[in-house]
């Protein structure tokens, strides 16, 4: 009985080895955890804003009188935009004249209705990012998303007020934004591991690709089949639901979640107790402006931002000028991209942490490796755009390669600040999508204008522009980026008040 025993005592204890092995977060990702249950909720929210974002967009086309084709308003038989199913005229006036309003807004006024948004997250990215790592990004950022789902709601109601209060609501909305973009890394530099940030934070990231991909899709079916309001209605219902999976779900560390395991506790812990997580009473100013490493971060968001601000903006006008198809064809097919880009982020960051995990490569040598891939591809596809306009297939395909492979930035700089400076991670992500806002906001002005000139050579010059603001940033990132922790952002022990 005693040997007996003893044999099972040896054979649960193999079996309690072996499960150990099989289980261990060193050997295999937990992709049930609940780490990564936190990143597919900031998924959903970054799916929302996206959403919130460019419902204007979509809706305006209905809104505006002057967006409108002529038979939209006549007896014409003539098709109206991508927005109509029939035919008839019954059918266009039954959802364009006595259900929804229409304003008389010029492009001029459309533009600075467009920008505002722009400008309302600029105002934001800094300081909330600092307020976050403060008082907590959870609030931070749930107040944003919150803010944003409510002011998204009671936008067809303000639209009646007038064009006044419309943009004062969309920098407003801008704003809040701006807090929830920049409130997500303060979370990840305590909830990622080293070794699944380029996981994590690309899963997240890769909700704002699919819900560009979603509204663009289904926005023009719901402004024809229930009117356009509905656009602002649904997607803010949307997200205030969201609203309530943040504050019930997210906290702002795992020390103090009720629901996660003591195993992954102890994971996360102690894959980042060499990095800081104590409050801190300053920003070192000084020190970050002399940081050349944060200065290839922001030089490699200003290059990224350039060029995706060029595709997200013009991309269906481009289709339609250059390719000659009809709006409802160039809805869908400047949908598609976003759906590669969404994919690409995510398979990137799952490479980039095998690349990392396996000690393949060292970490500088995975951000520069996917930093060159997520410019140089992107620039490549650019430059030949306008030597291949005469094939469709080709066109599209290149069109559809520019987000897909330059959100493989998403493993490269974007995340560095994590590791370069991980206790000041959201306020200088705040400065970084400011560069990057920046960039956005001169690309857009500079393509309107090229275009306005000649539009074949215009188109061209506008790629090569891109491709050559990207190769600026990517040599100025593989000569002055870094993957270690600056002596500036490390722990100190005594600390002058």
């Amino acid at each position: 009985m005693v040997k007996t025993l003893e044999q099972d005592l040896r054979g649960h204890q193999c079996q309690w080895t072996l499960w150990t092995m099989v289980t261990s977060p060193r050997i295999r990702p937990e992709f049930c955890s609940l780490r990564y249950g936190l990143a597919l909720i900031m998924h959903f929210s970054n799916f929302t804003m996206i959403t919130q974002r460019v419902s204007l967009s979509i809706a305006i086309i209905a809104m505006v009188n002057r967006t409108q084709q002529p038979g939209l308003f006549n007896t014409s038989t003539e098709r109206p935009l991508a927005f109509t199913f029939n035919h008839s005229n019954r059918s266009i006036k039954e959802f364009n004249t006595a259900e929804v309003s229409v304003y008389e807004w010029s492009p001029e006024t459309q533009g600075i209705i467009f920008s505002s948004i722009n400008y309302g997250i600029i105002l934001t990215l800094i300081p909330s990012g600092y307020l976050a790592g403060i008082f907590g990004a959870k609030q931070m950022l749930g107040a944003g998303l919150l803010i944003s789902s409510l002011l998204t709601l009671f936008t067809p109601l303000t639209a009646d007020f007038g064009v006044i209060l419309v943009i004062v609501i969309r920098t407003v909305q801008g704003m809040a934004q701006g807090m929830a973009w920049t409130g997500q890394f303060t979370i990840w530099a305590k909830w990622a591991p080293p070794l699944e940030r380029s996981k994590l934070t690309s899963i997240a990231g890769s909700g704002a690709a699919f819900g560009s991909f979603i509204i663009l899709c289904v926005g023009g079916l719901i402004s024809q089949a229930l009117g356009w309001p509905f656009i602002f209605y649904i997607f803010g219902s949307i997200g205030c639901v969201c609203c309530l999976l943040w504050f019930t779900v997210i906290y702002d560390d795992p020390l103090h979640h009720p629901c996660i395991s003591i195993r992954e506790k102890e994971h996360i812990v102690s894959s980042l107790a060499q990095q800081s997580s104590s409050p801190r009473r300053s920003v070192p100013i000084k020190s970050m402006v002399r940081c050349l490493p944060l200065w290839a971060i922001f030089t490699g968001f200003f290059s990224h931002f350039w060029l995706c601000t060029i595709i997200i903006t013009y991309l269906p006008t481009y289709i339609s000028s250059v390719l000659h198809v009809n709006v409802r064809d160039s809805g869908v097919l400047s949908s598609l991209p976003f759906i590669a880009a969404a994919s690409c982020t995510i398979l990137g960051g799952q490479l980039a942490d095998f690349l990392l995990s396996r000690n393949l490569l060292r970490l500088i040598t995975v951000r520069k490796l996917f930093s060159s891939l997520g410019l140089l591809l992107p620039s490549l596809c650019a430059v030949a755009l306008p030597f291949v306009a005469s094939s469709y297939t080709t066109t599209i395909i290149l069109l559809i390669l520019i987000p897909g492979t330059s959100n493989l930035c998403d493993s490269g700089f974007i995340i560095n600040t994590l590791d370069v400076a991980p206790r000041y991670a959201s306020f200088l992500m705040g400065i970084s999508r400011g560069f990057g806002l920046i960039a956005g906001i001169i690309s857009s002005t500079a393509t309107g204008f090229l275009i306005s000139q000649d539009s074949v050579s215009g188109w061209r010059n506008v790629f090569f522009l891109a491709a050559a603001v990207n190769m600026f940033g990517l040599v100025f990132y593989l000569t002055f980026g870094q993957a270690e922790i600056q002596h500036w952002a490390k722990e100190r022990t005594l600390t002058r008040l």
